[in-house]
């Protein structure tokens, strides 16, 4: 890529991997329930949150458009669409761990526990119809917890090298940070990241990585330190449509390649006109505001009802976009 990217080369993934983290909720509140009634205090009930079966026709309506270039799913998710048939010219994935910091159920506190490596997905039952899966890191300061989650990632990484199986690798922030200061995150990450992959060789290294956004310096930093290593931005809380656009925006500009969004996607009232505007975006055919004021147009003529007025919409919420 280095000194021949365009921004058509940039990565749209669309990660519908939840259930391997919110479990049922996955796939949102049913259009109407109350947020009360659809989960989020902890209560249960039929009929307050989409199902599988809408989960997948979701997956199957993007691929179909043809502006995602890699889906992302579950391993049994991945299956179930594999089966279906080819999947044109997106590519498929599936999460192939899925580490405790990671388990986001109804009443749950795994999340704020330090994280601990584990993998539901057996790797020899995915290559059958899948060579390119997620693997996550997390890493918080903590000698006995980050040795465990490299050991965890050196036998992943053996694993997959003797079946043939490509992994892109995610890094999440620090979930429960021994001795760290919020300004030190982003080095920290950086540091951790560059630091895991020196002793791997190409056979076993990463096709991209999937991070978090902690601010235009700390990418950079990153992104400039060895443009072998293609950086990814992982999208984070839905926040506005503002948050998605900008988020595309800023991240393209100081050195990210690839995008891979979840809930920015999944939790939008239209998937597909939310998608269909992010490469416009990247190529500068529209700003951030400007694609939140085409996203409202779409939403109207389809008379969709959106969540937020469009003043609201074009509001940046998230703090590090603020920033920069």
């Amino acid at each position: 890529m280095a000194g021949r990217y365009t921004p058509d080369d940039f990565v749209i993934a669309d990660a519908k991997d939840a259930d391997m983290a919110l479990g049922l909720a996955c796939a949102g509140p049913v259009t109407g329930v109350p947020a009360a009634a659809a989960g989020t205090a902890g209560t249960a009930g039929p009929g307050r949150h989409r199902t599988r079966g809408e989960y997948l026709g979701a997956m199957r309506a993007l691929v179909a458009q043809g502006d995602i270039d890699i889906l992302l799913a579950s391993a049994s998710n991945g299956e179930r669409l594999a089966g279906d048939g080819p999947l044109e010219d997106v590519t498929l994935a599936v999460r192939a761990n899925d580490t405790t910091d990671i388990w986001s159920y109804r009443g749950g506190r795994y999340t704020s526990a330090p994280s601990r490596p584990f993998r539901t997905a057996d790797l020899t039952a995915i290559r059958p119809f899948c060579d390119l899966v997620l693997y996550s890191l997390t890493f918080n300061n903590d000698l006995d917890g980050d040795l465990a989650t490299l050991e965890a990632y050196r036998a992943f990484r053996q694993e997959a090298a003797a079946l043939g199986i490509r992994h892109f690798l995610e890094v999440f922030n620090p979930n429960a940070p021994a001795g760290l200061a919020a300004e030190q995150v982003g080095a920290f990450v950086n540091d951790s990241i560059i630091r895991a992959l020196a002793g791997v060789t190409h056979a076993q290294r990463p096709v991209f990585l999937k991070v978090a956004y902690n601010g235009p310096d700390a990418l950079a930093e990153l992104a400039g330190h060895d443009p072998s290593v293609v950086v990814g931005i992982l999208g984070g809380s839905a926040g506005t449509t503002r948050d998605t656009f900008e988020l595309l925006h800023q991240t393209e500009r100081h050195g990210a390649r690839v995008a891979l969004f979840g809930r920015k996607i999944q939790r939008a009232e239209s998937q597909l006109d939310l998608v269909s505007l992010m490469r416009p975006v990247l190529r500068g055919e529209l700003s951030p505001a400007d694609a939140v004021r085409a996203y409202h147009d779409a939403l109207a003529k389809a008379e969709i009802a959106p969540q937020r007025t469009l003043e609201a919409d074009l509001e940046v919420t998230d703090p590090v976009l603020r920033s920069a």
